[in-house]
């Protein structure tokens, strides 16, 4: 049986980690987070969202969004 994105993304948070766009792509496959999420607040999870501070591989800094329960 195929585990549906939304599930991979709430045993995520539920195990106590958060998540970010670029975890969520390399660690559970989703690679629109933000509409996992819109679809996981519909069926009621109660999912936080604030800014993190990322560099990328140039030591540019950028804001991304961080996901938690």
């Amino acid at each position: 049986m195929k585990i549906s994105q939304e599930k991979r993304l709430l045993e995520w948070l539920q195990s106590g980690k958060g998540i970010d766009p670029l975890t969520a792509w390399t660690e559970l496959g989703i690679y629109r987070l933000s509409a996992r999420i819109f679809d996981a607040k519909e069926h009621g999870a109660n999912i936080r969202k604030t800014s993190k501070v990322v560099f990328n591989r140039y030591g540019e800094k950028f804001t991304v969004a961080w996901y938690t329960l």
